[in-house]
């Protein structure tokens, strides 16, 4: 048992969240465009207020990079959501969704209410901000973190870096030069249009922005493997990323991911990573408390 949580009288209904919902007719790039401009990770396709699907951004950017010579205009979201869906209903404990979540190896659980119709949802992040809140026992970063940590150098390519991603099935992947942490890349961050780290740096911030924000990017109109060999770790990641260090509590750790709307904290010893933490290690931490 990792932590002792005060968690008797907090109902799930504390915690359930309306979320954002698309018919499946909504194509790739509406998907997209939602996905940045609500700056959510995930959406459920419903119809009658009945959730058919869901469609993450892990999603998107595998759409969006198998297109082949496929026209983006016709990918719909049905034609990438996933339909074997995990729910519970709005009697289900906290103890429950951390466990379903982690036997699943999801990051979110789908809440209906009795007659099946959508009640909400309930992410990883939702139980950090738990564990932030009701932890009563010190526990050290440490304890929980993941020392074996995937690395990429500024200077891969995306091409490579989506590889390690996929291969690995990680969400995030760290830059670090030197030992050092430097930067970190998630799926989010191929959905956006590339803006190459040059451009970022000397361009107006709103010139920039609109480019990232694009309806229909430059980018999905090109052979998507050699557009993508133009670009390295760099030119997308975000640098000087949000740490954490070993000694420090998980509630710490919890507050910076909340905080920032991050899920993973490079770990650090003075200044040289030495693991990663994410909201999955703190999952895990609740489940092992409700056996």
């Amino acid at each position: 048992m990792h932590s002792q949580l005060r968690l008797r009288n907090y109902g799930l209904d504390q915690i359930i969240k309306k979320t954002v919902t698309v018919p499946k007719k909504t194509t790739l790039l509406e998907a997209r465009s939602i996905i940045l401009r609500y700056k959510i990770s995930r959406m459920v396709v419903a119809e009658n207020e009945r959730p058919i699907g869901i469609i993450t951004e892990k999603d998107i950017v595998k759409g969006i990079y198998n297109l082949g010579d496929r026209p983006i205009d016709r990918v719909r979201v049905s034609d990438l959501m996933t339909t074997r869906l995990v729910t519970a209903t709005e009697a289900a404990t906290l103890y429950d969704c951390a466990r379903m979540m982690l036997d699943n190896k999801i990051s979110s659980i789908i809440i209906l209410k009795n007659d099946g119709r959508l009640a909400g949802i309930i992410t990883k992040t939702d139980l950090a901000s738990v564990f932030l809140t009701q932890s009563s026992t010190p526990l050290q970063v440490s304890k929980i973190m993941t020392k074996r940590v995937i690395t990429v150098k500024p200077a891969d390519s995306l091409l490579y870096v989506e590889n390690v991603l996929v291969r690995n099935r990680i969400s995030r992947v760290v830059v670090e030069r030197d030992g050092k942490p430097v930067g970190i890349i998630t799926h989010r961050d191929f959905i956006p249009a590339k803006v190459p780290l040059w451009l970022r740096q000397s361009g107006d911030a709103r010139e920039v922005e609109r480019y990232r924000m694009a309806e229909r990017p430059q980018e999905l109109g090109l052979n998507q493997l050699s557009y993508l060999n133009t670009f390295i770790a760099a030119d997308i990641m975000t640098p000087n990323p949000v740490t954490v260090a070993a000694t420090d509590d998980v509630s710490e750790a919890s507050l910076l991911m909340v905080r920032n709307g991050i899920s993973g904290l490079p770990v650090v010893r003075n200044s040289v990573l030495v693991g990663i933490v994410t909201k999955t290690d703190i999952v895990k931490a609740i489940a092992s408390v409700g056996k």
